[in-house]
């Protein structure tokens, strides 16, 4: 039996309609920006895996932290111990946040950083014997997939069968120049209730969304207006984080800053699942020095895993390099370059850039969607021609490892401009 019909016969894919007939594609190896099937075909990995990839595939520095590690301590329960990797990790990413007095909680994902996130803010006040229950949101909002996550989520199809589950959060629209008052008439009548425990936002780009953009200034008054009516704000820096906007995060874009950092994806380099949730200390002291049944009761197995924290560190470290970050300084011009290339053309609706992000919007005879038709063709298009996209319904984006050269990110414009000149 080969490995696509075994894949077909025991494996359930993410994302992934269950129809017979579905082949995935095998990869046997990667290095860089590349991914080779079994067949030996080349593909460019321009989506980074799911957004997670920064240095690009079978980074030696990488492999080597990962091994290293492995020598040492695998894995230990992180309540009652703690290890090397975990505390030079924390420190790392609280002072490169610049959040120099505060605390790191560890947990597996993006959901599961969103989730400690919610639960901090909402046991933060009934610490206080002051409860909030109230949550605010934007809409077209993702944030996962585990229940807290989701409920913080736009109301579509991805969370539609768990609606009566979900608890009640309000929506406000994604500000804009056009809408901005409105939008803060809105939220000033959410907070006039006096119950609102956290607004929580991606900042900057909404990236399931479509990667919807929006300006700093907007975003800052709106953090401001909940700081003042005692609520708390939340960062979900998941996919933003680790310079994909620009900045090392999105929020260092902003005076405000949050009281919550929700992080994963590109935190361990694309290597290891660990997700990190920063907390300012004006949260952290609602739970210091309380009775015992005031305790944040949450954990995972593999919570602060000293493989991940030891991948993560040295990711954080690359990162932070002279060349990575002249890299993220390139494909930042390049996508500015692409954008003034092709703005123009018919089949282009909208086209945005931020940092390492670039988004295009193509125009058909439906309305812009994850669950727009086009996506499949699109999909296939661009495998066919060695390019790994996945476009958001009818929005095609790039957002590539950083160690993607001017020719490999220039083959991936063209192979776009292709699709859409035709």
């Amino acid at each position: 039996m080969s490995l696509i019909q075994k894949d077909q016969n025991y494996i359930w894919h993410p994302f992934t309609p269950q129809t017979s007939g579905y082949e995935s594609v095998i990869i046997k190896s990667a290095k860089g920006v590349w991914l080779y099937t079994q067949e030996g075909e080349a593909i460019i990995d321009a989506i980074s895996s799911w957004w997670v990839n920064l240095h690009g595939h079978a980074h030696q520095a990488l492999n080597k932290a990962l091994q290293e590690q492995s020598e040492r301590l695998e894995h230990v329960i992180f309540a009652g111990f703690a290890h090397e990797p975990a505390i030079c990790l924390a420190e790392q990413l609280l002072k490169n946040f610049g959040m120099y007095v505060g605390k790191v909680f560890f947990s597996d994902n993006g959901s599961t950083a969103v989730e400690v996130a919610i639960k901090i803010a909402l046991q933060s006040f009934f610490n206080q014997d002051k409860p909030r229950l109230k949550l605010i949101a934007f809409e077209g909002a993702y944030h996962g997939d585990t229940f807290g996550s989701m409920a913080v989520g736009d109301r579509n199809a991805f969370n539609a069968p768990f609606f009566d589950l979900l608890f009640d959060v309000s929506f406000l629209p994604l500000p804009s120049d056009t809408n901005f008052d409105a939008v803060c008439s809105a939220m000033q009548a959410h907070l006039a209730q006096e119950n609102v425990a956290a607004f929580i936002y991606e900042p900057l780009v909404q990236g399931a969304a479509g990667m919807r953009m929006y300006a700093p200034e907007h975003l800052e008054t709106l953090m401001q207006m909940v700081h003042l009516a005692g609520g708390l704000c939340i960062a979900d820096e998941v996919m933003t984080g680790f310079g994909r906007t620009g900045t090392l995060f999105a929020s260092q874009q902003m005076r405000v800053q949050p009281d919550l950092v929700c992080l994963s994806k590109g935190l361990t380099g694309g290597y290891m699942p660990l997700g990190a949730t920063l907390v300012q200390e004006s949260v952290y002291k609602h739970f210091q020095n309380k009775p015992f049944l005031k305790t944040f009761f949450h954990g995972h197995s593999f919570t602060a895993n000293p493989l991940a924290c030891a991948v993560a560190k040295t990711s954080l470290d690359l990162l932070l390099e002279a060349s990575t970050q002249a890299n993220i300084d390139r494909i930042t011009g390049q996508n500015k370059c692409f954008l003034e290339e092709i703005k123009q053309l018919k089949r282009v609706r909208e086209v945005r850039t931020m940092g390492t992000i670039l988004a295009i919007e193509l125009e058909n005879e439906q309305v812009t969607s994850y669950f727009n038709e086009e996506r499949q063709d699109l999909y296939q298009y661009f495998l066919q021609k060695g390019v790994l996209l996945r476009p958001l319904g009818n929005v095609v984006y790039t957002m590539p490892p950083y160690c993607i050269t001017e020719n490999e990110l220039q083959r991936v414009f063209d192979v776009i401009k292709a699709y859409i000149s035709r």
